[in-house]
């Protein structure tokens, strides 16, 4: 008999066992669906490529987020820890795949950048490793791939580790062709999985980062192939802040 639901953390975990990761139903856990996701890396994914995205490259460029210290929520193969790097930033990059972390450890050193990458659960290393806090939380892809309980490890991992004054930048599925999907939350625990990933409107982000201002929220610009960035316009692009000095 298992009586084992004490804490809030216990009851996240058991939703966490819900799911699992959509491709043909797969049993096993995420960190290996996702590896073997990034095994090839000759497949055609655009972001796949060492571009990074369109919008962080904006905000670097217009100044609207200043050198410092940045958190790479599920980096990926590295694509914008290297380039946070490459503008001055001093960079932690955490993703949940052995595979990508590897892949993203062999461009930092091809490309002489000096990034602690850190492998496993964000939540679980936001409590133990990851040591802010941090000028920058950027996250590309990761939040629409977490179930909607799974919202507040999120808000209490910027709290924990966005500094005061800090802006904390995403981009999200929106609905439509190629998007996330548009179920309402509950209709993801009926089905016991996420569909691909989540779909967010401006609305929602803003809902759910009402603690911060909205500095910047819009679709993610289309980039072509030449382009030296990534952009698709399925994608949500939003940049937040953390106020200076906290008011509760």
């Amino acid at each position: 008999m298992d009586r084992n639901i004490r804490t809030v953390e216990d009851v996240l975990t058991l939703l966490d066992d819900l799911f699992t990761p959509d491709a043909d139903r797969w049993t096993g856990d995420a960190a290996d669906w996702w590896d073997t996701f990034y095994a090839d890396r000759s497949r055609p994914v655009p972001f796949f490529q060492a571009k990074a995205d369109e919008n962080l490259a904006s905000y670097l460029a217009r100044g609207l987020v200043p050198p410092g210290r940045a958190l790479d929520l599920g980096c990926g193969p590295g694509r914008n820890a290297l380039h946070l790097d490459s503008r001055g930033f001093q960079v932690d990059a955490v993703d949940l795949s052995p595979a990508a972390v590897g892949w993203a450890e062999e461009r930092a050193r091809e490309a002489g950048a000096h990034i602690r990458f850190h492998q496993g659960d964000a939540f679980t290393l936001a409590r133990t490793e990851l040591d802010g806090p941090y000028d920058l939380i950027y996250d590309s892809g990761c939040f629409h791939h977490l179930p909607p309980h799974r919202r507040v490890s999120y808000l209490a991992l910027l709290d924990r580790l966005l500094a005061p004054g800090g802006h904390f930048a995403l981009t999200c599925f929106t609905d439509g062709e190629h998007g996330g999907s548009d179920l309402p939350d509950a209709a993801f625990y009926r089905d016991a999985r996420l569909h691909g990933g989540l779909a967010y409107t401006p609305e929602s982000l803003r809902r759910i980062f009402a603690d911060l201002t909205e500095v910047e929220l819009r679709p993610m610009r289309d980039e072509p192939a030449d382009s030296a960035y990534f952009g698709e316009p399925f994608l949500w692009t939003a940049l937040f802040r953390r106020a200076a000095v906290d008011a509760r």
